[in-house]
Parts: structure tokens; C-alpha cells; sequence
């Protein structure tokens, strides 16, 4: 709005004022100007100041302003100060229809990941329709192994002649026994015959839930709360209708940076590769006489990823705009879960999975969910009436408020920000350093008692803004933490929007062109470059999460820290 329509504004709403609230108006007869010293008038129906010039109208009011600020005067004051605050206004309501119009686009471009087993000839709702391979890894409640799809396999070629296919024999098993010897014999072939296990399968052990699907699927039910629309069609037929009153759990949409169990199903418990080495006792009897499991679990068919985050981090350590890279993506996952009303509660390395793009970057998704809590009656605040309440798993990660909290009547543990503190936490691994509160010792802290002041200092060359955001991750008090949302932007910033907050000041119409050129450059990126890439795929989840409110914060609060550190 140019000063001249501000000031234009600012004597409409004046003169409002004073026809409403002044002294009567006069009667016909000329308009006079008052002597000086004398009260001035109403204001003239015809004002002269249209028919001066700007800067001669500025002086005029500036004397007024600084007079003896008389009645009409501040009327005159009052109503220029509405106009210069409804501009403001307006400015802002601009700035938010634009961030509403980038997030409508980019919300169609973020589409559900497709299912990678859809397919008219197979369904995938039974164990014995997928080859198992070798053993993934082992929690404390399930196994993890690698699968994959003998249509599928058998239409890619020979792999290898004890592998799991053969274009003219048709499809067979896996050899389990001939894995050691390809290691020391072909370590390439070997790769080969992973790559060939695009899937996972995750076999829950069954000790208390009944062999029954009805009570295996709702004892195991926060295991599918990342479930895909089709997962359970298998059991059910149709899974929108009776999912919510069978399980009464949150569902998760698909992000990019979450797991997506692609399907679900119960099935009898069978003797997979080192089942009776790894967990024997929690085996049926019928394949140990002395396990204590149940007949019959829940199989989950996942992606496979090459590794977690744990194990990434155990050969290399990721420079400084990887690692916050890295850290954006947690926090845009856990932003996700907080949006849908799911809080983790057990986020550590090991329950995340990494995938790479075609350069190499990293790719991090959260999974496994059996901890979380994704209850459709009471939402992110958990009634905390007695000890006997799960407040989830890792008691090294867990946040000041769930740690200290003491049962009682009408306690409530808030977990809207409880897993944004385990990715601060999480950045240290990331940055090459200890997480401070593992292990034990005089270096170790706990969660219960510590102080902002004791956490250990990130390495010098990472950013100011990004050491920041760890710090205000880690308050103890939640009121005084930054929500995931937030963080996430100010990481976004200071990734590429450096350039516009350089100059020390934050303007309005620089943000939206920055924002507008931004959109704009993704959309065309996204159909020349690779659709993997991890920067690519993180300015797409910005701009599908745009709130002007939670962008404000951020650039504010990275501007404060970038000139406190100068």
C-alpha cells in the first residue's frame, strides 16, 4: 500500500471517528481556518490536503502530531495508526494466502507412495506366497527378514542358480547355507542377490495375544497404525469400515518420512532361518517343546531398506549440511506424526531405516511403532492415573515431562513435543558425537535432572542456527521447546533461504518472492532431476507443510540467533 493511499485511509477513518464521537458539526457558511493557537475544526467535507503534495501533507501532520495535540489531532493520529496497522494486515493476510496456494500445489504433488505390490495376478495376504530370505534383524518383540515376490523375481531373470529364481526352472527356494560361502567366494553376487529382496517381512512374536486374528490384530495394534489403506484387505475385505471400531487407533497418511506397512495378515508361526538359534523360546511348541509362544502372529510387509541409522553412522560420519539434512527429515516425520495425533515413543537410531539416492545422500524413515500412541479417544494427552500406565519404551530417551511424571488423578502426560526432544537428543549421534544421555558416567545425563548448560557442545562448524535448534529442542520445559514444525522450518531456512535473511531484516514481500521462486524452481526440478533426491524431496515436504504463522517464527527466531552470534 503506497503512503498516499495509507494517509488517504488514515483521514477516511479519522473523520469517521470524529463524526461519530466530535462536537456537533457547523452550520452552513464558509470554512475557515482557525488562528493559530485556536481549536481546530471539524474537518472540511472537500480536504485540502489532496491538493497538496506528499511530503507538504507529511509536514502538516508532523506539526499537528507535535502540537499541543488537540482533540481532532489525535483523532487525526488515531485513525493514520489504524490505516498503517490495517496495511500491516493486509500484508500479512497476503503473505498467508500465498503460503495456503504453494501448500495446496504441493500437497497434490506429494501423492501416497504407490504400493509396490499391486498387481491383478497376486495379492501378497498369505506367508507362503513370498520367498523368505535371511534374518534382517531382532527387537524385542519381533524378527525381520528379507522377502520378495516370486512373480516379480522370476519375470527380472537368473539371478543365480541357488538363488530364489530361474527363468527357464521356474521359481525356488532360498538356500540359506550357501550365504557364507558367496561372501568369501563372490562378494558382488551376493549384493546381487539382495538387491533381489526388495521387501521385509516382520513376524511379531506371539507369547499372550491367542492365536486368534481377531485378538492378535487388536493386541498388535499399534504396529498398524502406519498400515496402508489395502494392508489388512486380506483380513477383512474391506478395511475402512471396520479398521476404527475394531482397533480404535489413529491412521497415519503416507509421508515420505515414515514407514508404510504395505500389508498386514496373520498367519501360522513357521521355522524361518535362525529361528531356533535367535528366539527359540518364544516359539510354538509345535516347532520347540519348550517355547511359550502361540500358534499363529502378525506378519508385516514392509520396503526393504538397506540399513538404520545406527549402523549408517558406525562408517561415516556426514558433514555438516548432510547431517542437518538429516535431522530436517526426522523432524518433518515426527512434524507428521503430531499433525495425525501419534506420538513414537521409542525413536532412537535403531528404530530408523536409511535408503540412499542416486549421489549417495541419505534418506530416513521412522518405523517400527509398536510403542506408539495413536488413540483416537484421548489423542497426544495421555491420562496418567497410575504406574501401571505405559508411557512407552527407552527410558535413556525419554523427555523431561514423561520421565517426572508422577501418577495421580487427572495427571496427563503431553506428548506433542516428546519426540521433537529425541531428535535433539539424535543429533549428536549425527554430528559424529555420543548421544549424552547413553551410557553411564559423569558425561552421561539423564533426563530427569539435567540442565541446559550440561549439554555437551556440537562440533564448531556446525551452523549457529542448527546448534540453536538442538538446544531449544532440548529444553526441559516443553512450554519453552521448540514444537517440530517450527525447528523444521528454521532448518529449511537455513538450508536455502540464507540469501534473503542475509540482509539482517525480514520483509514481508522478500519472503513470498523467495517462497514464490522457491515453489516454482521445485516444480521444475522435480520433473528434470531425479524424483529421489533427498533435497528435492525435503523442499517438497516445506512447501506441502506451509503455515505463514510457524514460517514467521522460524525466520524470526534464525535472524535473532544469526545476529546474536555476530
Amino acid at each position: 500500500m503506497a503512503l498516499r493511499q495509507v494517509l488517504g485511509r488514515g483521514l477516511q477513518l479519522s473523520r469517521g471517528l470524529l463524526l461519530r464521537w466530535g462536537p456537533p458539526r457547523p452550520g452552513p457558511g464558509p470554512v475557515r481556518l482557525p488562528a493559530p493557537g485556536a481549536a481546530w475544526p471539524l474537518l472540511p467535507a472537500r480536504y485540502r490536503f489532496f491538493r497538496e503534495s506528499v511530503a507538504g501533507l507529511a509536514g502538516r501532520l508532523r506539526r499537528q502530531l507535535l502540537g499541543r495535540m488537540a482533540p481532532r489531532g489525535l483523532s487525526l493520529a488515531f485513525g493514520l495508526g489504524l490505516a498503517l496497522l490495517e496495511q500491516g494486515l493486509e500484508e500479512q493476510r497476503q503473505a498467508a494466502s500465498a503460503c495456503r496456494d504453494i501448500q495446496t500445489i504441493f500437497i497434490r504433488k506429494n501423492k501416497p507412495q504407490k504400493d509396490p505390490l499391486s498387481s491383478s495376478r497376486w495379492q501378497g495376504f498369505k506367508l507362503d506366497e513370498y520367498l523368505i530370505g535371511q534374518p534382517i534383524g531382532k527387537g524385542c518383540s519381533a524378527a525381520v527378514y528379507e522377502a520378495a515376490i516370486p512373480f516379480l523375481a522370476s519375470c527380472k531373470g537368473k539371478v543365480d542358480s541357488k538363488g530364489i529364481q530361474s527363468k527357464d526352472a521356474g521359481v525356488t527356494q532360498w538356500d540359506p547355507s550357501s550365504v557364507t560361502k558367496d561372501v568369501e567366494e563372490n562378494p558382488i553376487q551376493v549384493n546381487q542377490q539382495k538387491a533381489a529382496f526388495p521387501l521385509a517381512i516382520k513376524m511379531m512374536w506371539n507369547i499372550s495375544a491367542g492365536s486368534s486374528s481377531e485378538a492378535i490384530l487388536s493386541s498388535m495394534s499399534q504396529e498398524l497404525v502406519p498400515a496402508s489403506g489395502s494392508a489388512l484387505s486380506g483380513e477383512y475385505g474391506a478395511v475402512v469400515c471396520p479398521r476404527k471400531p475394531v482397533f480404535e487407533k489413529r491412521r497415519l497418511r503416507p509421508h515420505p518420512n515414515i514407514i508404510q506397512v504395505i500389508r498386514a495378515f496373520t498367519s501360522p508361526v513357521p521355522l524361518l532361518p535362525g529361528a531356533d538359534v535367535d528366539y527359540p523360546d518364544v516359539l510354538p511348541s509345535t516347532l520347540n517343546p519348550s517355547g511359550i509362544g502361540n500358534s499363529c502372529t502378525l506378519f508385516l510387509v514392509m520396503k526393504n531398506y538397506p540399513c538404520t541409522l545406527r549402523q549408517y553412522l558406525r562408517e561415516s560420519i556426514p558433514d555438516t549440511r548432510l547431517g542437518t539434512m538429516m535431522i530436517l527429515q526426522l523432524l518433518e516425520g515426527v512434524d507428521h506424526l503430531v499433525q495425525h495425533g501419534v506420538a513414537h515413543r521409542d525413536l532412537k537410531s535403531d528404530n530408523i531405516l536409511v535408503e540412499f539416492d542416486s549421489a549417495g545422500c541419505p534418506w530416513l524413515v521412522i518405523a517400527d511403532f509398536g510403542c506408539c500412541l495413536a488413540d483416537e479417544k484421548i489423542g497426544l494427552k495421555l491420562p496418567f492415573t497410575s504406574w501401571y500406565v505405559d508411557r512407552g519404551g527407552n527410558g535413556c530417551l525419554m523427555p523431561p515431562e514423561v520421565v517426572t511424571a508422577v501418577p495421580g488423578p487427572g495427571v496427563v502426560i503431553d506428548y506433542s513435543k516428546a519426540d521433537a526432544w529425541v531428535v535433539g537428543a539424535i543429533a549428536y549421534e549425527i554430528f559424529g558425537l555420543c548421544n549424552p544421555f547413553y551410557g553411564k558416567g559423569k558425561s552421561a545425563l539423564e533426563s530427569r535432572h539435567y540442565q541446559e548448560d550440561e549439554l555437551p557442545s556440537l562440533p564448531d562448524n556446525v551452523p549457529v542456527d542448527v546448534k540453536q535448534v538442538v538446544k531449544m529442542l532440548l529444553q526441559q520445559d516443553p512450554s519453552k521447546r521448540l514444537s517440530a514444525r517450527v525447528a523444521a522450518n528454521v532448518l529449511h531456512l537455513s538450508l536455502w533461504g540464507e540469501n534473503i535473511l542475509a540482509p539482517k531484516s525480514l520483509k514481508l514481500d522478500k519472503m513470498i518472492g523467495w517462497l514464490l521462486h522457491q515453489s516454482a524452481a521445485t516444480l521444475l526440478m522435480d520433473g528434470l532431476v531425479d524424483k529421489s533426491s533427498v533435497e528435492i524431496k525435503m523442499k517438497r515436504c516445506f512447501f506441502a507443510n506451509l503455515e505463514y504463522e510457524d514460517l514467521w517464527e522460524a525466520a524470526f527466531l534464525f535472524l535473532s540467533w544469526r545476529s546474536a552470534s555476530l
